[in-house]
């Protein structure tokens, strides 16, 4: 297969997502343009546009709480899958994997139950849902990229002199990073999705328009922050594929 056979479908995914980032851009800056068209295609609803909160400022709230949850998710995630794949903490494996299991068991709608008590509205309790939510893929593909590691690579290391900071930093990190970092992608796209259930809690996210349109029975409202939701999670979920292909060994990695 010649290597242009072989570019060819990562060009079309990297069109696609400059294509969609530029949609996304243009749905985020200019939605209000479009409230002719949503007036005309929903003639009974008045407004057929959400106002109250521009989408600019609402898409920022949301990229802003993703970005924390996914940060502590994947910082206390990563580290708990270093620990458990190290002699000393091998054996708390199973825990380590229970818990995360645990805190993606609940629904986030039942954790924002427990933690609005505690916490009050607004962006703390989402952020904790998100979190919990959020672990169990970061844990388990670093689990299972570290394992992935020949063991014949691990002696050739330490036959090189290598200590064990070494052939983490050095050997076990890069080859298993790729696998680290589908699980990244999938606890970030899961956070996109569930972040819009934090408006039920006076969180400002995109989920803002979504739940006053159903509230108020206004599916144009619905509409205008579904799509950016969805398009939001496409252009991640594009983003990550290629950040993954960075990290890919042979024929797959040197198509990218």
């Amino acid at each position: 297969m010649s290597v242009s056979a072989l570019s060819r479908p990562v060009s079309s995914r990297l069109v696609l997502l400059i294509s969609l980032s530029v949609l996304l851009i243009a749905l985020v800056v200019g939605m209000e343009q479009l409230a002719p068209l949503f007036r005309a295609l929903f003639p009974d609803q008045d407004p057929a546009m959400y106002q109250r909160e521009s989408f600019l400022n609402l898409t920022l709230a949301h990229l802003a709480l993703v970005l924390v949850s996914s940060l502590i998710s994947v910082s206390v995630g990563v580290a708990a899958g270093l620990f458990v794949t190290r002699p000393a903490g091998r054996e708390f494996e199973p825990l380590v994997s229970t818990l995360a299991a645990i805190g993606q068991t609940f629904p986030p709608a039942a954790v924002l139950a427990i933690v609005v008590p505690v916490a009050g509205f607004g962006f703390v309790p989402t952020l904790v849902a998100l979190v919990l939510y959020g672990l169990l893929p970061v844990v388990q593909n670093t689990v299972a990229g570290l394992g992935t590691v020949p063991a014949q690579t691990l002696e050739a290391a330490r036959g090189n002199g290598m200590n064990a900071w070494q052939i983490l930093w050095r050997i076990e990190l890069p080859l298993a990073m790729r696998v680290i970092i589908a699980g990244v992608r999938v606890s970030v796209i899961i956070n996109i999705g569930t972040a819009t259930i934090g408006s039920t809690v006076g969180a400002k996210t995109l989920g803002t328009p979504i739940i006053a349109g159903l509230v108020g029975n206004n599916l144009p409202y619905v509409i205008q922050g579904a799509v950016l939701v969805g398009l939001l999670a496409i252009v991640t979920d594009l983003a990550f594929e290629r950040l993954e292909q960075r990290f890919s060994f042979g024929e797959s990695g040197k198509a990218s």
